[in-house]
């Protein structure tokens, strides 16, 4: 029974290194989304073991009344879905400069802090190309936004080194 239970664990421990993916360690790129406004984001992803990083995404975007500037980090798990085609989900926060025309419709500029979660799916190809598209929904205090919590959409080309 000792040697059977042994077994199944060592089957066990190969089966879980076998199924460990090889996240590349940097990555940078842009990202570009959407939610109230429209931009490029510079991406950029370091890897901090097999199946976790830290992305951080510094961009500008356009509405029709404002203009933001905007930093998030967030931290990811990594999940492989079939070679290398990957998912993740993560959590993080940052913080944006919002300048132009408030929903009170009184030209101000303010900051604001977000806390942002975020899921999508990616590609890495045998080349050093990364493709993904990720939905980061944020929160955020602004004065600017109809409602505070927005569904961020975007769509990302990185260099993976």
């Amino acid at each position: 029974m000792k040697k059977l239970f042994l077994l199944a664990i060592t089957f066990i421990g190969f089966t879980v290194l076998l199924s460990a993916q090889d996240i590349s360690q940097n990555a940078i790129g842009l990202r570009l989304g959407d939610s109230d406004a429209f931009g490029p984001e510079i991406s950029y992803q370091r890897a901090l073991n097999d199946n976790t990083r830290l992305e951080f995404d510094l961009g500008w975007k356009n509405a029709n009344r404002y203009d933001v500037v905007k930093l998030v980090g967030l931290y990811q798990w990594v999940w492989t879905l079939d070679g290398s085609f990957n998912w993740y989900a993560g959590a993080g926060g940052g913080f944006s400069s919002f300048s132009g025309i408030n929903k009170f419709k009184v030209d101000s500029n303010d900051t604001a802090f977000i806390a942002a979660g975020d899921i999508g799916i990616e590609y890495s190809f045998d080349i050093p190309l990364q493709l993904s598209l990720d939905v980061r929904p944020e929160i955020s205090n602004n004065d600017f936004t109809n409602n505070n919590l927005v569904f961020d959409i975007g769509f990302g080309v990185r260099y993976q080194f």
